[in-house]
């Protein structure tokens, strides 16, 4: 038996590349027009985020619950867990991501009312924009067809993406000082940070050139999330 430190993180993936990019070409054609109204809801996250009227808070953290909800059931479980043991663990926490969203829209969440120059403003739009707009065309980009395209609220890294802007632009009623961390600095933000850890040492593990992007997209959310606290106390 060989000994563990010899083993690679390669060594313990359980399906080839073809097979994971073929799973999103099939899902896509699978949920086909589903595609046309999560990208409809995307667009009134962003505009509701760059207009800031407090009524839309509570319905997009309502909308990205409903996106949780779906990548959980109908991507992890309905067909990753077909190629992947570890996929309805990750919906399980795809759905505790869900009814912590639920949790935030219930408890009256609203957007961040601090200056447009605010670090952590211009982040979360960029971010926003990024998982609406350029991540679906990273495949293409990269030579893939247009079939196998990641989707904001129908594939998860796009999602996940879309959801730390959001947490960058929102707050909760609790959220009151600087130094107190809210229901969005406890519990929203552990698991979309941890999935772009897992969906970047699972594409590691298949030599995707774009395995570093979802890290380092949840780095520059952290650091805007910590940009702006600082200058929360700051002023």
């Amino acid at each position: 038996m060989s000994e563990w430190w010899t083993y690679r993180l390669s060594d313990f993936l359980m399906f080839s590349t073809r097979t994971y990019r073929r799973l999103f070409e099939l899902y896509n054609a699978e949920v086909w027009p589903a595609h046309a109204v999560a990208v409809g809801c995307g667009v009134l996250l962003l505009v509701g985020a760059a207009r800031r009227r407090p009524a839309l808070a509570r319905s997009a953290a309502g909308l990205l619950a409903a996106a949780w909800l779906w990548v959980a059931w109908a991507f992890h479980l309905q067909r990753y867990a077909t190629i992947n043991t570890a996929a309805p663990w990750f919906g399980l926490a795809f759905g505790i991501e869900a009814i912590v969203l639920t949790g935030l829209a219930l408890s009256g969440v609203r957007w961040c009312t601090s200056a447009d120059a605010d670090p952590r403003r211009a982040v979360g739009l960029a971010l926003l924009a990024a998982a609406l707009f350029a991540l679906p065309l990273v495949g293409s980009i990269l030579g893939r067809p247009w079939t196998q395209a990641e989707i904001f609220a129908i594939a998860p890294d796009p999602t996940v993406v879309a959801t730390l802007g959001m947490l960058l632009l929102m707050r909760d009623d609790g959220d009151r000082t600087p130094s107190r961390w809210s229901w969005v600095g406890l519990v929203a933000w552990p698991i979309p940070v941890g999935w772009c850890l897992v969906s970047g040492a699972t594409l590691w593990t298949m030599d995707a050139p774009e395995a570093p992007l979802l890290p380092v997209l949840a780095a520059i959310a952290l650091i805007g999330a910590r940009l702006g606290r600082a200058g929360e106390r700051a002023r």
